[in-house]
C-alpha cells in the first residue's frame, strides 16, 4: 500500500487504498502525526502494510511543504520504504498531459510548468502569452490527489526514486528579505 501525503496547502490531506481525506487543520505540525495515524486505522491498515509513502514536495506552503516531507522521511526510515516526492505539476499533466499549468502564488505571479516548460514562475503578462503554446490551461481548481499511488509506483518500477526535496521556485521571504538587506 502507498500511503499519500499533501501538506503543500493549508490544511492535510491523505490517500491510501483508494480513500481520500482531506483535514482542516490550524496547525498542521500538531496535527499531522495524529490525523496520520487516524487516516491509516479509518482505512483498516497498519503501518506494516505500507510499502512507499509519497509526499507532495511543492510549489505551495514553504513551511508546510518542509514538515510533510521531514514527517514522511521520517515514517518512511522507521519503516524501511521508499519515501517518493511528488510535485503538483505532475499531477496536474497526469491527468491533462497537453496542459499549461498555472497555479496562482498568492504573490502576483504564477508557478507555471507544461510540456513545454520546465517549473518556473511567470507574471500574468508572460503566462497570457505562453498558455497559447498548448491547447488547454490547468492549475485553477485542486489537483486530483487520488493520481499519486500511481505515479509513485511508476517512479518505484522505474528506479526513479530520488531524495524528495522541496521544490522551490523563488526565494523564500526570508531569503528575499535578507537579499535586500546585504
Amino acid at each position: 500500500m502507498i500511503f499519500i501525503i499533501n501538506t503543500s496547502g493549508n490544511g492535510l490531506e491523505f490517500v491510501l487504498d483508494g480513500h481520500h481525506k482531506s483535514v482542516m487543520v490550524e496547525k498542521q505540525s500538531i496535527a499531522l502525526p495524529s490525523a496520520a495515524e487516524s487516516f491509516i486505522a479509518e482505512c483498516g491498515a497498519k503501518w506494516s502494510d505500507l510499502t512507499a509513502i509519497g509526499v507532495i514536495v511543492g510549489p505551495g506552503s514553504f513551511t508546510g511543504i518542509r514538515m510533510g516531507i521531514a514527517y514522511a522521511k521520517g515514517l518512511a526510515l522507521g519503516l524501511n520504504i521508499p519515501v517518493v516526492g511528488i510535485n503538483a505539476f505532475e499531477l496536474y499533466l497526469a491527468a491533462t498531459p497537453d496542459a499549461f499549468v498555472a497555479i496562482d502564488s498568492g504573490r502576483g505571479d504564477f508557478f507555471v510548468a507544461s510540456p513545454l516548460h520546465a517549473p518556473c514562475t511567470m507574471s500574468i503578462e508572460e503566462v497570457e502569452i505562453e498558455q497559447m503554446k498548448c491547447p488547454r490551461t490547468v492549475g485553477h481548481k485542486p489537483f486530483d490527489l487520488l493520481l499519486t499511488p500511481q505515479i509513485v509506483a511508476d517512479k518505484i518500477a522505474r528506479g526513479n526514486v530520488e531524495p524528495a526535496v522541496p521544490m522551490y521556485l523563488r526565494p523564500s521571504y526570508a531569503e528575499e528579505a535578507k537579499n535586500k538587506n546585504v
